[in-house]
């Protein structure tokens, strides 16, 4: 499996320049607000999505201002959407960082996430982005809607595998998809070439959503704490496999434990351990890989390219990585 550098490498030069219009587009005279973007920008991660719309742009044309504008929008969007969960979450860290609710408290968190929504929503008109302002618009509403049905689902437990699967394609998915879409629509009018270029974004953003959720059992070194979703009641796929799979003494042990406030390190030992026996880690691998090869399909209409290659090199690392 390439690394994710590796993958990187074809669009180094779009990647560098992309840093360079994002940190610009988000100047602003506003001391304290000033000083949070550049601890934001310092702690830019893997940039995936930004990676995704050059690899579909490139897939069908040469990288133009509209595919910067997409990648800029699609980033500082998702930026702003990651420090409010971590306000909804009271999340402390996220990929080793301190948030920014822990570093400036909640009242300040969100009003950071306000200005970057405002900041990525002008840009698109300014630029007149209105294929991109309305697919983004279309994922934050899809965004909002998942989070408030995993939030629902939490206090009552009784969530399926079908509310589950929906939940994630509006959390997760329906962003990478806008990313793959928005990537090719800058370089191509071909819609049918743009819808399944979507329709790939969501598959393998379903896959990734899958694999995130897997490492809350056992994984070490993820940037992510051991047993967060269960202790913030978040009912994910290998968990909610296994108690369709379990006998009713088990089920309640398990529901009593994520029903918990402050579960102990060795009840959600216990839980991993059961959820690792009764299949719904394997299960879950299963499905991650189902949506990923389904998401390959897609792509098909692609001629080959290098960036063909890196596409499919993303989706192989989104299913096997261990961070």
């Amino acid at each position: 499996m390439k690394s994710i550098k590796d993958i990187q490498s074809s669009v180094e030069t779009e990647l560098s320049t992309f840093q360079t219009r994002m940190k610009d587009s988000l100047r602003t005279d506003a001391p304290l607000l000033d000083k949070i973007i550049r601890y934001i920008l310092k702690r830019k991660g893997k940039r995936v999505r930004p990676l995704l719309v050059f690899l579909s742009a490139k897939a069908f044309g040469e990288v133009n201002d509209a595919t910067y504008n997409a990648a800029t929008l699609i980033e500082i969007l998702h930026t702003a959407t990651l420090v409010h969960d971590d306000v909804v979450d009271e999340a402390e860290k996220r990929r080793g960082f301190f948030s920014i609710n822990a570093l400036w408290k909640s009242k300040v968190a969100v009003l950071v996430g306000d200005f970057l929504l405002s900041k990525g929503l002008i840009m698109a008109l300014e630029n007149k982005e209105y294929t991109s302002l309305q697919l983004l618009s279309e994922a934050v509403r899809d965004m909002s809607e998942g989070e408030l049905m995993q939030i629902k689902k939490s206090r009552t437990l009784d969530i399926t595998e079908e509310e589950y699967f929906e939940i994630i394609r509006r959390k997760t998915a329906s962003l990478i998809g806008v990313a793959t879409a928005a990537g090719a629509a800058s370089t191509t009018d071909d819609q049918s070439s743009v819808d399944a270029m979507k329709r790939f974004g969501h598959g393998i953003g379903m896959a990734f959503q899958i694999k995130d959720d897997l490492f809350d059992y056992g994984q070490d070194n993820v940037g992510k704490p051991l047993g967060l979703d269960v202790k913030q009641k978040k009912m994910t796929l290998p968990l909610i496999y296994t108690i369709s799979q379990v006998d009713r003494k088990v089920k309640r042990t398990l529901i009593r434990i994520v029903k918990s406030d402050n579960p102990s390190k060795e009840q959600l030992r216990h839980l991993s351990h059961v959820v690792s026996d009764s299949g719904g880690l394997d299960y879950a691998r299963k499905k991650m890989l189902e949506y990923r090869d389904k998401a390959l399909e897609e792509i098909s209409i692609i001629p080959e390219s290098r960036s063909k290659v890196d596409l499919l090199e993303l989706s192989d690392y989104i299913v096997e990585r261990n961070i």
